[in-house]
């Protein structure tokens, strides 16, 4: 017998009780396609705790791979830019190995806490590294370093970015004479 979802949609949707994270986490168990079409519906809704609280869900479940695109479009939304990092954390709970450029950009152009949360996936998360993502990387962080104060901040960043961007090139040498 199906599990009836739309009580547990309905308690994520607009002012959040109580019960909001028992529903979310009932939602990521049952993780069946219609769950994962309405967690994408709901990171459009109007309260940011609902759109929250759809990330959170999608974040718990398993085949979760349609979501991924909705998910860096709220992560990257104009209405979302006080949550971000909290957004970006959900991550966690995807497949990210095809968006190493991605989440490096959260890490570079990213508040405090965004690229905090950035730097942590792209630590401890696996990633497809290729001759071409390495290139972007670098596009980017010379992006970056061009239009950005010159201060402490930016040069203790501009030592961990040297330091990542040199490590991902010795890994694509040992790849391509191995």
């Amino acid at each position: 017998m199906p599990v009836d979802i739309t009580n547990y949609i309905a308690q994520l949707s607009g002012e959040l009780e109580d019960k909001a994270f028992e529903a979310s986490d009932a939602l990521g168990r049952i993780g069946s396609p219609e769950v994962v079409l309405a967690m994408i519906d709901l990171l459009k809704h109007p309260n940011s705790e609902s759109r929250f609280m759809a990330a959170r869900t999608l974040g718990l479940v398993k085949n979760n791979a349609e979501a991924l695109e909705p998910m860096l479009e709220a992560i990257s939304a104009k209405e979302n830019s006080n949550q971000t990092g909290d957004l970006l954390s959900v991550l966690e709970g995807f497949d990210i190995s095809s968006k190493y450029v991605d989440v490096f950009k959260f890490y570079l152009f990213g508040s405090f806490k965004t690229s905090l949360v950035a730097k942590e996936l792209l630590d401890y998360k696996e990633f497809d590294i290729t001759p071409r993502v390495l290139k972007k990387a670098t596009k980017h962080w010379n992006h970056y370093s061009n239009n950005v104060k010159q201060d402490n901040a930016f040069i203790l960043k501009k030592r961990e970015v040297e330091e990542m961007l040199s490590d991902l090139s010795i890994y694509l040498n040992n790849l391509s004479s191995g």
